[in-house]
């Protein structure tokens, strides 16, 4: 339980430096919920690959924080990736799974 709570902060939820109280708890909030979904990204559509145990921490470096050039017109946006990234396959995959069409 104790790994699950650094990964809160590892989605910067500890991050409240406004002096107000209601950013401070939008920013609490936003993290919460970006936990939520990371977790169930992990829980169901990371199934029999090898993130199924990963932290977020390496789901953000390995799965979200990738280089690449958005390209957008009126009817669709692009997603240009690095021929390099190792984990392309994977990407493609749950882009496909999250993505409706």
């Amino acid at each position: 339980m104790e790994n699950r709570i650094k990964e809160q902060q590892w989605l910067f939820s500890d991050r409240t430096s406004c002096h107000e109280w209601w950013p401070n708890q939008y920013q609490l909030l936003l993290a919460g919920l970006a936990y939520v979904l990371l977790e169930r990204l992990r829980r169901v559509y990371l199934k029999r690959t090898a993130y199924a145990t990963a932290q977020v921490t390496t789901l953000r470096l390995k799965l979200l924080k990738i280089g690449g050039v958005v390209i957008r017109n009126t009817r669709r946006v692009r997603l240009m990736l690095s021929s390099h990234y190792p984990d392309q396959d994977l990407f493609m995959k749950l882009t496909r799974k999250l993505v409706p069409r």
